[in-house]
């Protein structure tokens, strides 16, 4: 560090301990607009990109059961297997990008996009198996061979989805670290409304089945990332400074940081993936089965907005810690929490009321419908829930604790949460609810334990780390960073 630099930031030091703190209303209507400057266009971002889902469901589902059982397998197990792997890794981006801006290193995140782009192709590359031969495996995790077949037919397409991932979550974070992420709206936006045109055309219009609507959705995937590439080399000159050959030195500690990132992730995601294949193997599966999807995709389709607040997060976390202010950290992390938390009751609310007429959006099945009434008092639990956890988990990319938070969701979810949820819905034959409510447990005590973890830690610390990541991330002598001993 030059002898300017130091003045600047001691100078910089002596007159935040000099100006007075504003009044606490002040204080947080001053953060509300930092965090909905990030939030706003998330969720709307992630309700649109959700959205693709929703359409094609909602298309293939009036095609016939066993498609629509077929194509809930693909996209709650396969598409969310490489979705929480590569958006997992991708977090590692979302870390160094916002850290890095807070500090005004504005060049380094231009470098950590290509080697994102670099590690994440790779990933992609070698998850492709799993999408050619998607049918014998099925067949072996015990599923029925009907929905096996069709759903290995469906795997096929979504490759066409899933290598779009790696150009979309490494795009937006590098542009929701610096709060440019309106563009990521406006080009959702434009994404879904050419996904229900399309899918209209081609399935309804052309009877194109379970082709027309995979097709519609690939390209509604394709042309936001198209979209935001344009926008990164034209429209961001201080963070992209074009192609390097930096990108290609020392990929290993960057590879590091997205393993523990994809661990984290890939474990919470995977989580309500395991309760579709648990569900696969009981009596009546394709009514439990698209029973379930409905449930779980209107839960995912909520889960939006907790994910815009994640975002929110970890962005203000990470900008604040770079700019080495841990009492604005803090004080970010209990609105964003609180603002959350309020979003989330009031839905909780709406479907305990709503219940089972929800599900005819989905299907005209009456048995299914009341297989979604039945579960509607869960789902509403897990609302809920889902409003404070996402944001816990968001502080933790904001502050680089990805490898804790593996830990977290191992012990939570899978020594907890899984178990229980076997015991109650197989042992006690409690069916599908008796699954959920071990899944819900499995939920509750990983959101106390990132309570107390973000409660406990030592944010002054976390300053301290944070400027040591952007020093050891210099673009002219990367080094490996180190993500543990946080607390």
């Amino acid at each position: 560090m030059g002898l300017e630099e130091i003045k600047e930031e001691l100078l910089q030091e002596h007159s935040n301990d000099e100006v007075e703190e504003p009044p606490l209303m002040k204080k947080a209507w001053n953060e509300s607009k930092k965090m909905w400057a990030v939030a706003g266009p998330a969720i709307f971002t992630r309700f649109s990109t959700f959205g693709i889902n929703i359409v094609s469901q909602v298309f293939i589902g009036h095609i016939g059961s066993t498609e629509l059982a077929a194509y809930a397998l693909v996209i709650t197990v396969l598409v969310r297997f490489a979705n929480g792997i590569l958006l997992g890794m991708a977090s590692a981006l979302e870390t160094l990008c916002g850290q890095a801006y807070g500090a005004k290193r504005y060049e380094m995140l231009g470098i950590y996009l290509q080697r994102s782009w670099i590690v994440l192709s790779m990933t992609t590359i070698l998850l492709l198996p799993i999408y050619i031969f998607t049918t014998p495996l099925l067949e072996a995790l015990g599923q029925e061979e009907s929905i096996a077949k069709v759903a290995g037919s469906i795997s096929l397409w979504s490759i066409g989805i899933v290598t779009a991932f790696s150009a979309s979550f490494t795009c937006q974070m590098f542009l929701q670290a610096q709060s440019k992420n309106v563009i990521i709206a406006y080009l959702a936006a434009i994404s879904i409304s050419i996904h229900v045109f399309f899918s209209w055309l081609l399935t309804v219009k052309f009877k194109l089945g379970i082709a027309g609507a995979m097709t519609s959705a690939i390209l509604a995937y394709w042309v936001p990332n198209l979209g935001q590439l344009m926008f990164i080399l034209h429209k961001c000159p201080e963070t992209w400074k074009g192609f390097s050959f930096m990108a290609l030195k020392d990929l290993w500690p960057i590879v590091k940081l997205s393993l523990s990132s994809g661990a984290m992730m890939c474990l919470e995601i995977w989580y309500n993936t395991i309760l579709i294949l648990l569900t696969g193997n009981m009596k009546n599966a394709k009514v439990s089965i698209d029973g379930l999807s409905i449930c779980l995709n209107i839960n995912g389709w909520e889960m939006m907005i907790s994910l815009g607040f994640f975002a929110a997060a970890s962005v203000r976390v990470a900008n604040e810690l770079g700019r080495g202010n841990s009492k604005a950290a803090k004080f970010s992390i209990a609105i964003i929490v609180l603002t959350s938390f309020s979003i989330g009751f009031l839905l909780f609310l709406f479907f305990l009321f709503f219940r089972e007429r929800l599900s005819y959006i989905f299907t005209p099945s009456p048995e299914v419908a009341e297989a979604v009434g039945d579960l509607s008092p869960l789902l509403a639990f897990s609302m809920l829930l889902n409003s404070v956890q996402p944001v816990l988990s968001g502080v933790s990319i904001g502050a680089g604790w990805q490898s804790i938070v593996a830990y977290v969701n191992i012990g939570c979810y899978y020594l907890v949460g899984i178990p229980a949820g076997i015991v109650l819905g197989h042992l006690l034959h409690l069916e599908i609810k008796g699954l959920w409510i071990g899944m819900l447990l499995g939920t509750f005590f990983q959101t106390i334990v990132l309570l107390i973890i973000t409660y406990k830690t030592d944010w002054d610390k976390q300053v301290e780390i944070a400027r040591k990541r952007v020093k050891r991330w210099d673009v002219m002598e990367p080094q490996e960073t180190d993500v543990s001993s946080t607390i």
